[in-house]
């Protein structure tokens, strides 16, 4: 196939068209582990509330990869030196910032595989492609994990003002509706500027990026924590958990091949070969929806009952609050179960359980935001802004919540 019939272009509803910059990103997209991305939904079990939030991670990688060459255009336009080699390499690295994500994104990541992270699984695809790719990737690989000397190009990648935000909170308003998370991408791009080395935004960029704050605060309240949402994540995970227990107690349970084996087997990091991987590779959102419509109908009551709750969304009420539940509540409502369906408490506490969130808008302890300021100064955003809000922003907010299924007494 000629490099030229490589060149083409997606049509994004975002942004319009995506070109693809060069034959090696046409080359990677193409790899089933890139195209399994759109098998994975960019925003979990969210369209048991947002209906139209069904977009995937394959939507929003590429488009990181479009303003990527947005950013790296403003930047060479204001005199930052960036060779051929590392807008490639910038161009790989957020392409595949997300590569390792499991079936429903976030609620995988403890349930399948032991606390192990995406990044950590999106490391090992990137290494695994470098070898296919004969080495290509090695200095997007040296930037993702922040041992190159240009420390920017890591902060384009990740940190509190990357293209992974701007893309995901204009992309998942977008898709759900959500009006409070729209922001300025095209606005922040253009303010960007680097000092040695270090990304800023220009003063003149600061309320679109106090606007940018406001935005991810909402959105997470509204929508990634939403309490349905949240409720229907950790059903999901307890679902999986159940089906692990079962069949380590000898009971069958029938799903597909790649799912059986995170549920038979116990996987840690350590335990990722690149057999293992390529089983991971396999696994997305359609494995986990065909085997819980199976599991409806499983003897067991547990994986029964959980699993019709997500596929008729039926799902526990979660009460929200500022302080913590005890353990005696907890204990209350799951006897209170455990005697009207006739199980065991061990069982009822997969129905009832506390937990909390945290959302903090602003990290003080990470890498800041810094604003460029017209004397050539620089500033962290949240000491320059005029914004009390900012202030606010940076605080962590913490909410306890209880899980409990709708029938039983709990005013």
């Amino acid at each position: 196939m000629s490099n030229t019939n490589k060149l083409k272009i997606f049509n994004d509803p975002i942004y319009g068209f995506i070109t693809i910059p060069n034959p090696l990103i046409y080359d990677l997209i193409q790899h089933p582990y890139f195209q399994r991305l759109r098998r994975i939904s960019q925003m979990g079990l969210s369209y048991l509330v947002y209906p139209g939030a069904n977009h995937t991670r394959f939507h929003h990688a590429l488009g990181c990869l479009h303003i990527m060459q947005k950013a790296i255009q403003v930047l060479r336009f204001k005199n930052t030196e960036i060779s051929k080699e590392e807008e490639n390499a910038l161009y790989i690295a957020i392409l595949l910032h997300d590569i390792g994500h499991g079936p429903f994104s976030h609620a995988m990541e403890h349930s399948i595989a032991e606390d192990v992270h995406h990044e950590e699984i999106s490391l090992l695809f990137m290494n695994k492609l470098n070898e296919e790719f004969e080495g290509k990737l090695s200095l997007a690989i040296q930037i993702f994990k922040g041992e190159y000397h240009r420390k920017f190009m890591l902060q384009l990648i990740s940190s509190q003002l990357d293209m992974d935000r701007m893309d995901y909170l204009k992309r998942d308003s977008f898709y759900s509706g959500v009006e409070e998370g729209k922001i300025n991408s095209d606005r922040l791009i253009q303010m960007m500027n680097v000092v040695d080395d270090v990304l800023v935004i220009e003063e003149k960029g600061i309320y679109s990026v106090e606007k940018f704050l406001m935005a991810r605060r909402l959105m997470y309240w509204q929508v990634y924590l939403h309490k349905t949402s949240l409720a229907a994540e950790l059903i999901l995970t307890k679902t999986l958990k159940r089906a692990k227990e079962l069949h380590q107690k000898g009971i069958v349970i029938e799903c597909s091949k790649p799912l059986f084996f995170f549920i038979e087997n116990k996987i840690t990091l350590e335990d990722f070969t690149d057999v293992i991987l390529n089983k991971f590779a396999q696994l997305d959102d359609s494995d986990i929806i065909g085997a819980i419509k199976n599991w409806q109908f499983h003897e067991d009551f547990v994986l029964s009952s959980l699993s019709k709750m997500i596929i008729n969304r039926d799902l526990l009420k979660i009460k929200m609050s500022e302080e913590k539940f005890t353990v005696k509540e907890v204990l209350e409502l799951a006897e209170q179960f455990s005697k009207e369906y006739n199980v065991g408490i061990q069982e009822a506490k997969y129905f009832v359980f506390k937990g909390k969130i945290k959302n903090q808008a602003y990290s003080k302890i990470a890498e800041p935001i810094r604003i460029l300021k017209k004397d050539g100064g620089i500033e962290d955003v949240a000491l320059l802004s005029d914004q009390l809000s900012l202030k606010a922003l940076s605080k962590q907010v913490t909410k306890y919540f209880l899980c409990f299924p709708k029938q039983l007494n709990k005013n």
